[in-house]
């Protein structure tokens, strides 16, 4: 009888080796240190001008870089190591400091995979912060401006409900932080407007006011305080979570830090100077009708469109964390972009009631943006950078009221640029609050470097020391399970690259596990086909048994193992994700190389020819 293997069997063996080859081969080549230079608004490409002033700074600082260049509107500068990008970007954002509302200067790692496994998408691995380094940033949640803003809300409300009961109000304002104040002509209209409003605002405690004037004031409480705030941090999460899906970043790392802060790690990150601008960017929307010409000043809001002044109402109809959808579409009449928003049934009924009595006039889009610029100034003769946030309001859009308009509507008058930008952060949720980055940190490659050492010695010894055992006890088998174990490494490293999963230590000593769990198939298959060999089988009789029989072992060996890698991924933090990740695809590429090229190996060896016994 002579063991043969199936000629399909073997081409499918040669393709997936030849696959995993070309798949890995983009991790042998490291990406660049790189610093990169972008402006702040999408789709605009940096002038030759700034391009010329970072040449000029890397220059006369005799900082040695290579491979400048204006690369997808973005300036693009790599470095040799990561102590002279450090360095470059200090100068660069020094020199620019003048324009640096505009620019964003960011690290960066340049990639240098060869354009021909490019344009077939073969990508290197992605690394952790604790291998290759990445983004960190620590954000400040302003949670005074949610309750300030909440005070704000509940004047308007307060007063189109006064109105809608013909309930006639003196003033409503706020003298502090968390109190609003109404007052009224007579102690009946009071009680009268205390037993309409006391039942909808449970969180506020209501006080009678009897001097100077008849009035109500509204407080809100302790816990509602705490409440609001816990409320606007969590949603930041949530919203930040949202964003950093839109970047497409793997395994990223959004937590709350304390009362009024948020971590947010980007690991393996490729555009940091992206990944900056639409965290950094603090963006919401309001609508406000346009003023009417004899508007007293007191109610007015002035701003810049197009050029011209204009004003806007005080009365705010709706902000954008009523905005539920937004989508980047195109007008049928001018083919200009637009932005397609959706609000939520509030929003709708809000937005309704504001423009169904003021069809032909217009409403006002205004773009709210909490920037952070670097200032530079002297402390004892030595030159320090501080940071300085500011809120730059413009309207973006002031438009004609066509109609009553309800939970769908469309904001034109955009550029293609500003139109993808405010739809994704529409898109990926509101912020509750204001928030600016008080901490920026890039790891560099030389902090993880160590980890990286010593991450491929665990693997060299491990794969080493399972070598040396296979050969010496196996013999010619474990030639065929030492080949089978080596291209098993070559799987796990394209599987893990073609599905860009994000390598970190954890991950590292998933695949130290892997290699050790990796011969426990041909262990079992060699240990058959010896019993097979003593219980008088011949030798290729026994081969074709061993493998036959030992299939069911092995599956159920690596299910089980399996079943425990998908909890871990499924209940683990990130760091035992990256853990479960590589576990899992090396428990797969394990049992297709133990089953299937190991066979195919010792067929190429015995199979097909009379032969007396077995090297094993």
């Amino acid at each position: 009888m002579f063991n043969k293997y199936p000629l399909w069997k073997n081409l499918i063996v040669v393709f997936a080796i030849c696959l995993g080859l070309v798949y890995s081969l983009p991790n042998i080549y490291p990406p660049d240190f790189a610093v990169q230079v972008s402006s702040e608004k999408s789709g605009v490409v940096v002038s030759d001008q700034a391009f010329k002033t970072v040449t000029k700074t890397l220059d006369d600082a005799g900082l040695e870089y290579f491979g400048a260049e204006i690369k997808d509107r973005n300036v693009l500068v790599r470095f040799y190591d990561d102590a002279a990008q450090r360095k470059a970007k200090e100068l660069v954002q020094r020199a620019l400091h003048d324009v640096s509302g505009n620019y964003v200067i960011a690290l960066n790692s340049a990639p240098s995979t060869p354009d021909w496994l490019v344009s077939i998408r073969a990508e290197p691995m992605k690394y952790g912060l604790d291998l290759r380094g990445g983004v960190h940033f620590l954000l400040e949640v302003d949670t005074e401006s949610v309750v300030t803003g909440r005070i704000e809300s509940l004047e308007t409300d307060v007063k189109r409900k006064l109105r809608g009961e013909k309930l006639r109000y003196q003033a409503v304002e706020s003298p502090s932080r968390a109190v609003l104040t109404i007052t009224f002509t007579t102690e009946e209209v009071r009680d009268e407007a205390r037993t309409l409003l006391e039942p909808l605002y449970g969180e506020f405690q209501f006080t009678t006011i009897s001097d100077p004037a008849p009035g109500i004031s509204l407080t809100l409480t302790e816990n509602a305080i705490a409440e609001i705030k816990d409320f606007a941090v969590s949603q930041n999460v949530q919203t930040i979570r949202n964003r950093v899906n839109e970047l497409g970043v793997a395994e990223p790392l959004v937590q709350k830090l304390g009362s009024s802060r948020i971590v947010v790690d980007l690991p393996g990150v490729q555009d940091t100077a992206e990944a900056k601008r639409i965290l950094g960017k603090v963006a919401t929307l309001e609508f406000r009708m346009e003023a009417l010409p004899d508007a007293p000043r007191s109610t007015t809001i002035p701003y810049q469109y197009e050029g011209r002044n204009t004003n806007l109402e005080r009365n705010l109809i709706l902000r954008g964390e009523r905005v539920v959808d937004a989508s980047v579409g195109f007008d049928p009449d001018s083919g200009l972009p637009q932005v397609n928003i959706r609000l939520d049934s509030e929003g709708g009924e809000l937005m309704n009631r504001a423009t169904r009595n003021n069809v032909g006039r217009r409403m006002g889009v205004v773009f709210i943006e909490t920037k952070s610029r670097d200032n530079y100034k002297k402390v004892n003769g030595e030159e320090i950078r501080e940071q300085v946030t500011f809120v730059e309001k413009r309207v973006i859009s002031l438009a004609t009221v066509q109609s009553a308009l309800s939970v769908q509507f469309r904001i034109t008058g955009l550029s293609a640029g500003e139109a993808r930008e405010l739809s994704l952060l529409l898109r990926a949720g509101a912020l509750a609050a204001d928030m600016i980055i008080v901490e920026e940190r890039t790891v560099g490659a030389s902090m993880g470097q160590e980890n990286v050492e010593l991450g491929a010695i665990s693997v060299a010894v491990g794969l080493g020391l399972v070598l040396l055992f296979m050969l010496g006890y196996y013999k010619v088998f474990g030639i065929a399970a030492d080949m089978a174990l080596l291209v098993n490494l070559v799987l796990l490293v394209a599987i893990m690259s073609g599905i860009s999963a994000t390598l970190t230590l954890p991950g590292i000593a998933g695949i130290v596990l892997t290699v050790g769990m990796a011969v426990d198939a041909n262990v079992l298959i060699f240990s058959r086909i010896k019993e097979e060999l003593k219980n008088g089988l011949s030798p290729q009789a026994a081969i074709n048994t061993g493998f036959e029989r030992a299939f069911t072992t092995i599956l159920d060996a690596n299910l089980t193992t399996l079943i425990v890698a998908i909890i871990l991924y499924s209940i683990g933090t990130s760091s035992v994700k990256g853990f479960a990740v590589t576990l899992s695809i090396g428990i797969l590429t394990s049992m297709f190389t133990s089953l299937m090229c190991s066979r195919a190996l010792i067929n190429v060896i015995y199979g097909g020819r009379n032969i007396k016994s077995l090297w094993i």
